[in-house]
């Protein structure tokens, strides 16, 4: 079975307060896009399995990837072992970036095995694992514009259909990666807020949708804000960086101003999305 893990974006993102396990309540609208891994699992030639990554790979030991830690989350769920299989993971959705790449990874895996033996467990289910693995995972369960509470796990519906007929331009700094314990670091929560959960093109124009991550990573990373103010000078009818950074989207009416937004930044791994479409 191959599947195509997505990325996401973040229209906004308010983060609200530091909460006694450690993590933080915030609160955003996150949106699904087509910049896509590539991940094959199949039953294993042997009765060992297999994991091979390959790609835009974090630094870090096979065994430590996040397909690997949300398996053994559904291991723990069934109460059994689940059989060997082979896993290929090809990364396209550049890690640092805060459109949560590793996140879909593992939340398309939980899908994948799902489906590929017949477990039948449904999303609830699968987002409630996917809750323990990481905040954004139970959004890529659903996979459809969501308004996120909570650590992300609280997720309700949002009509994103306003955005229908745009063109997207994501832009991230090859220089610029994020972790997200240092981007909280850099930040002091708000204490209270709520991101509009109406998506309009006037709320975007009118900068209903703030990001408090933006203007500390900036400061930290000042590559990412020139990328923004790039797609903003090309004409992006909203600019925005995404998650924790360090990538950067923005919205275009026209498809030709899109394209020669993203042809014309440099050192950026860019990916371009024209005629959006979200259903009710």
């Amino acid at each position: 079975m191959i599947v195509f893990p997505n990325a996401k974006i973040n229209l906004g993102l308010q983060v609200l307060r530091r909460r006694a396990d450690g993590y933080h309540d915030i609160s955003t609208v996150m949106l699904p896009v087509d910049w896509c891994d590539i991940l094959e699992i199949t039953p294993a030639q042997d009765l060992d399995g297999s994991f091979v990554q390959c790609g835009d790979v974090p630094p870090c030991a096979a065994a430590d990837n996040i397909v690997l830690k949300a398996l053994k989350a559904l291991e723990k769920h069934l109460g059994y072992a689940l059989p060997p299989l082979d896993i290929i993971l090809e990364k396209h959705i550049p890690h640092g970036a805060g459109m949560g790449g590793g996140s879909a990874d593992a939340s398309f895996a939980l899908k994948a095995v799902d489906s590929l033996l017949g477990l039948n467990l449904g999303d609830a289910v699968l987002a409630a694992i996917a809750a323990g693995i990481g905040a954004d995972c139970p959004f890529f369960i659903h996979n459809r514009p969501m308004l996120a509470e909570g650590i992300g796990e609280r997720l309700s519906p949002v009509d994103a259909t306003a955005l229908n007929g745009l063109n997207l331009v994501l832009a991230k700094p090859v220089s610029a990666a994020v972790s997200t314990g240092a981007a909280y670091a850099a930040l002091t929560p708000r204490g209270n807020g709520a991101t509009p959960a109406v998506i309009s093109i006037d709320g975007l124009r009118c900068g209903m949708y703030i990001n408090d991550f933006q203007a500390p990573i900036e400061a930290m990373r000042p590559e990412i804000g020139r990328v923004r103010r790039h797609l903003s000078d090309h004409g992006a009818v909203y600019a925005a960086m995404t998650g924790s950074g360090a990538a950067v989207f923005g919205f275009f009416d026209n498809a030709k101003m899109a394209d020669r937004a993203a042809d014309s930044l440099a050192g950026c791994a860019v990916h371009v999305q024209h005629n959006l479409r979200f259903d009710p």
